[in-house]
């Protein structure tokens, strides 16, 4: 069994684990309304993203600015950091709000794939959007009940997309120029426990790592959809996980129940 250390505690519902390029792990906290940092020198701090935020999904980009959704004011928002206010990027679409965002991820030309859940309290579908580097913005799916994780697989064509209600994971191919998410079909069933995949990360061995969100667990598949192996968490409620690029900490889980960050030695 592969070492698991807790390395945070006291987070306010955490999730999307990701690395500026000084080695920092940062996470958003839902119902803190920041993102938490922690330094390799052990040091950690917030920063304070505005009253009424509620920072999910969280990516960092090559000049490490910080993207993050913000279910509670309905946008994706932007820090250049240190020093900066975060900055709306996308509010609306046409012009309707946008549904409660929740994850994010890069297209490599630079195309902003997102999914609008709505509230988890709902059993509407949801939809996946994209906002192109020019500000075009259009709803790729709308079929999907509580859309949410996202990952590319190695390949870089094939989008994945966790519909947590249905307990899914959606494979298409994704046209970066037209913006479509093309035939898309159901690529895993993540199985009865819990309440379905949240987060999802490509890992450096090419398989895809899937948060399991109620069931104390990440999910491992090959990029065939198949079950690899699961890995045994002590939370119940893992929103998603992140390898560290330098290999110091290995894979890092972010779990919700005891508001902690977890440490996997791969």
């Amino acid at each position: 069994m592969k070492n698991r250390d807790v390395i945070v505690t006291g987070l306010q519902f955490p999730e999307g684990p990701a690395f500026t390029s000084d080695g920092t792990l940062w996470c958003v906290e839902q119902e803190g309304a920041s993102l938490f940092w922690l330094k390799p020198d052990g040091t950690s701090g917030r920063v304070h993203v505005g009253i009424g935020s509620r920072p999910n999904g969280l990516h960092i980009d090559d000049r490490d600015r910080l993207w993050f959704c913000d279910s509670g004011l309905h946008a994706i928002r932007c820090i250049n950091y240190p020093g900066q206010e975060p900055e709306t990027i996308v509010d609306h679409m046409a012009d309707e709000p946008l549904n409660w965002p929740n994850d994010l991820i890069f297209d490599p030309e630079g195309n902003l794939i997102f999914t609008c859940p709505g509230s988890p309290d709902d059993d509407e579908p949801g939809s996946v959007c994209v906002c192109s580097p020019v500000g075009e913005v259009k709803k790729i799916s709308e079929k999907l009940f509580y859309p949410n994780g996202l990952a590319f697989l190695p390949n870089g064509r094939t989008l994945l997309v966790a519909e947590t209600h249905r307990k899914r994971i959606w494979a298409g191919r994704w046209d970066a120029v037209g913006l479509n998410w093309i035939n898309p079909t159901v690529w895993a069933e993540t199985g009865p426990d819990g309440f379905g995949p949240d987060g999802l990360t490509l890992g450096p061995d090419n398989l895809l790592y899937a948060a399991i969100y109620g069931g104390s667990c990440l999910q491992v598949y090959k990029p065939t959809g198949v079950l690899s192996h699961t890995i045994e968490l002590p939370g119940e409620n893992p929103t998603n996980c992140a390898f560290d690029p330098t290999g110091r900490l290995g894979l890092v889980v972010t779990e919700s129940e005891k508001g902690q960050v977890i440490r996997i030695e791969m």
